[in-house]
């Protein structure tokens, strides 16, 4: 057999192995990984390589190597899973690195960190000033995470005491100019009604590379042709405009009259409209 022939089934073996190997071992491993899972990532790498290229030696031996470092490996993560001992051991603890504003110089120590490094970090968390950081702690993946101040935190309509309805996640309805149905479907919309939109916007089908529909049924997208602009929905503003318009109505109405009934009746319907306008205008104003 050519060494160049070999070279390639072996290589096509070891790839399709890395890959069951990969997804059995779970997202994590490719995501976020612990100190043993990077160590485990090395030694599989190395090993495929070698299932690859190493002529000399049976190919199947290799694949016995990596099955027992992916069986290591899922009993180290079933081990993390039953167990916080196991856990604090493998991923060793989040060490706190600010707290109360003040910085823990002995645990950047420990972990090997300089001030430099840790106003990276920082930054990278829109933390560009040390006195707007109430607490920071490293993680077991190494990443660090930041409370700002009370007076440094964004502002939300908890806050301002105000409720919001919960929001479902946009659906995707068009893909590379085509309609996606089930994502339609999940939203109760039909085709029908995304060609009416589409016509409203003066988009060809043909033409949208991406079409969203948010939870108020509002349909965005993105053209293949960026030379073309596209208007933004105005459902919420013109509805919001709307109840703006029927509020100014009713207090014109009180207005015109001489009917104190009709003048009271006015202005408690003006009122009430006042009260829904300033409910929605967080809803319609997002």
């Amino acid at each position: 057999m050519p060494e160049w022939y070999e070279i390639s089934y072996r290589t096509f073996i070891a790839v399709g192995a890395l890959f069951i190997f990969t997804k059995v071992l779970g997202k994590r491993q490719v995501s976020q990984m612990s100190m043993f899972e990077y160590i485990t990532g090395i030694a599989i790498g190395n090993i495929i390589g070698y299932i690859s290229l190493d002529t000399d030696r049976k190919w199947y031996i290799g694949l016995v190597a990596v099955f027992v470092w992916a069986l290591v490996s899922l009993g180290m993560a079933f081990m993390q899973i039953k167990s916080k001992k196991a856990r604090d051991f493998i991923d060793s603890k989040g060490r706190i690195l600010i707290k109360d504003g003040k910085v823990l110089e002995d645990n950047l120590k420990k972990e090997r960190l300089t001030s430099d490094e840790l106003m990276e970090q920082l930054r990278k968390k829109n933390a560009f000033k040390l006195a707007d950081v109430e607490f920071a702690i490293m993680e077991p993946s190494g990443d660090i995470n930041v409370l700002l101040t009370r007076e440094n935190q964004p502002l939300t309509p908890k806050h301002l005491g105000i409720k919001v309805a919960p929001e479902q996640e946009p659906q995707m309805v068009i893909m590379d100019g085509k309609i996606m149905d089930e994502p339609l479907a999940t939203i109760g919309l039909s085709r029908e009604w995304l060609n009416t939109e589409l016509e409203k916007l003066g988009a060809a089908i043909e033409n949208v590379y991406l079409g969203q529909v948010d939870s108020y049924g509002q349909l965005s997208v993105d053209l293949f042709d960026d030379e073309i602009k596209v208007p933004l929905p105005q459902k919420k503003a013109a509805l919001f405009a709307t109840l703006k318009q029927c509020e100014a109505d009713l207090m014109l109405f009180g207005l015109t009259t001489k009917n104190k009934k009709a003048i009271e009746m006015y202005e408690r319907c003006a009122n009430q409209m006042s009260e829904i306008v300033a409910d929605l205008k967080p809803v319609l104003h997002r």
